[in-house]
């Protein structure tokens, strides 16, 4: 709290912290012993944002100005990206550039509690490694395996793999295609028109000859 008294002599002809217009000896004025030596008209002494006179009241200070209570709160407290209120303890969880409160950390679809846990974010929120596998891991297109937290997958055309050799490889001859040209036809993976042709030679089924992207594992903390 600010504490008010007079304007001691030692800081006779002092400019108020705020307006900058003189303070005598003698003169109401407001001390507020976290910002140093200085001193404010009492009508001074207001939130930065609000301009709520802040004597007789809690400050709190930011960077050498002050603030009530709720806009302090307001600014410069976190808020919690499950319930959106204001973090107010000293200790959260913070993920992918967002906090939480700590009982707040669950997984999105089973609740349980993340904290020191391994999980996977999902549209902006938690999940854990299980629910993640379970619900929403895409399966592979050669082995059929979901494609887990841990594992590199690539994507061609909408379809998935896993990025390993024995899985993204021309279905003919075996070579592998991460980072090659391949052509597809109907969801299988072939490294040439020859091979594509050798599978398959009456197939009318569009090809294209881009090169698949890979890309890393889900990010997990």
């Amino acid at each position: 709290q600010g504490l008010a008294c007079p304007v001691p002599g030692p800081c006779h002809g002092c400019p108020c912290r705020k307006c900058g217009r003189r303070l005598n000896k003698g003169d109401p004025g407001i001390s507020a012993s976290r910002l140093g030596d200085q001193f404010w008209h009492p009508s001074c002494f207001s939130c930065h944002f609000c301009h709520q006179q802040l004597v007789d009241l809690i400050y709190f200070q930011q960077d050498g100005r002050i603030y009530c209570g709720r806009h302090h709160a307001e600014l410069f407290r976190p808020r919690c990206a499950s319930c959106d209120q204001l973090i107010f303890m000293e200790e959260c969880i913070e993920a992918e550039g967002r906090r939480w409160h700590l009982e707040h950390f669950c997984c999105l679809e089973c609740d349980e509690p993340l904290r020191g846990q391994r999980y996977v974010m999902r549209s902006g929120r938690p999940c854990c490694r299980g629910c993640f596998e379970s619900l929403f891991a895409e399966p592979c297109q050669a082995c059929g395996d979901p494609i887990g937290a841990d594992s590199e997958e690539v994507t061609h055309q909408g379809l998935h793999w896993h990025a390993r050799a024995a899985c993204f490889c021309c279905s003919l001859c075996r070579t592998p295609l991460r980072g090659q040209p391949l052509t597809c036809r109907r969801g299988r993976l072939f490294c040439s028109d020859t091979c594509s042709r050798g599978q398959d030679a009456s197939s009318s089924a569009s090809d294209s000859s881009d090169s698949a992207f890979a890309s890393a594992p889900s990010p997990d903390s």
